[in-house]
């Protein structure tokens, strides 16, 4: 990560490479060997540990075909290691991933604790670290197709108090070769536009929340000089150019990538279901290769 008045991380120049060359005869200020290894810890919710949709699992179980499975391969094509660990859990808040008490975290270590303990065991390791936070905190206000507004305001101010705490821990456990990548959300009810009237309103209005949530992200991520993958963007969430489908004829492209990109235009058992498939978990994981630092 680079930091006001901070020399820039081995891990920093590492990507500087990896994305602006072919191969590892670029010259940098550090030394880019060819099979170095970078250590890569993987925080977040369900999207974060690739959950899809099964025959067994229609609400998703934990797939090895997410983001941070395909962003190893993007880098193992270069040539360099990314040496993942995902400590992600479905259904993880930044309030829960603080305090715990989820399915994933019972005991007295949360999330949190365990990344921090993650970056103090590799303080002079190049590591790598992305964050995906912040869905789950707004996903009950959007419940029934309908946005609970007093609902939004509360947890909105809950990430504002809690993502800043998050961040803080992170980064003063960190140590000299750490980069920090934070990810912002697609919107999957932009699906219901499909549904008449009364989806397509609530896609548009859930798409207002989704950007105060993501203008929130960026803010947070940005007082912490942490680069943000601009991944409503990659899913073209503003995009509303109308666009010819084979199976639901001219709808926006917004709707369209969306219906492409995750499980909710999928029939039953696998839909509607909100995570991405895997063509969307690869648009995910080229989102934060993009952000990765490209100079020093």
């Amino acid at each position: 990560m680079f930091r006001r008045g901070r020399r820039a991380s081995t891990a920093a120049i590492f990507f500087a490479a990896v994305i602006v060359a072919s191969s590892f005869t670029v010259s940098t200020s550090a030394t880019v060997r060819k099979g170095q290894r970078i250590y890569y810890l993987d925080v977040g919710a369900s999207v974060s540990v690739g959950v899809q949709p099964t025959v067994q699992k229609p609400k998703g179980q934990r797939t090895n075909e997410g983001y941070a499975n395909r962003l190893v391969a993007l880098a193992a094509a270069k040539g360099v290691q990314l040496r993942l660990t995902q400590i992600g859990c479905p259904g993880e808040s930044t309030l829960t991933l603080i305090n715990g008490r989820n399915p994933c975290y019972k005991s007295v270590d949360t999330q949190l604790s365990d990344a921090v303990a993650y970056l103090k065991s590799h303080h002079l390791r190049d590591v790598l670290i992305t964050i995906d936070m912040g869905f789950n905190d707004i996903v009950k206000c959007l419940a029934g197709e309908h946005v609970n507004t007093p609902c939004v305001a509360s947890q909105m101010n809950q990430l504002r108090r809690q993502l800043p705490t998050i961040l803080s821990r992170l980064t003063r456990a960190e140590g000299p070769n750490v980069t920090l990548v934070g990810i912002d959300h697609y919107n999957p009810y932009l699906a219901d536009a499909l549904k008449g009237h009364q989806g397509a309103a609530f896609a548009a209005s859930s798409t207002v929340v989704l950007t105060q949530l993501n203008n929130v992200l960026t803010k947070d991520y940005s007082s912490f000089n942490i680069p943000v993958a601009k991944v409503a963007l990659a899913f073209a969430t503003y995009d509303r150019s109308p666009l010819m489908t084979a199976k639901h004829g001219v709808i926006p492209t917004n709707v369209a990538k969306v219906c492409a990109l995750t499980w909710m235009c999928a029939s039953k058992p696998y839909g509607p279901n909100i995570h991405p498939n895997d063509s969307g978990y690869q648009v995910i994981a080229n989102a934060i290769m993009r952000v990765l630092p490209v100079s020093i």
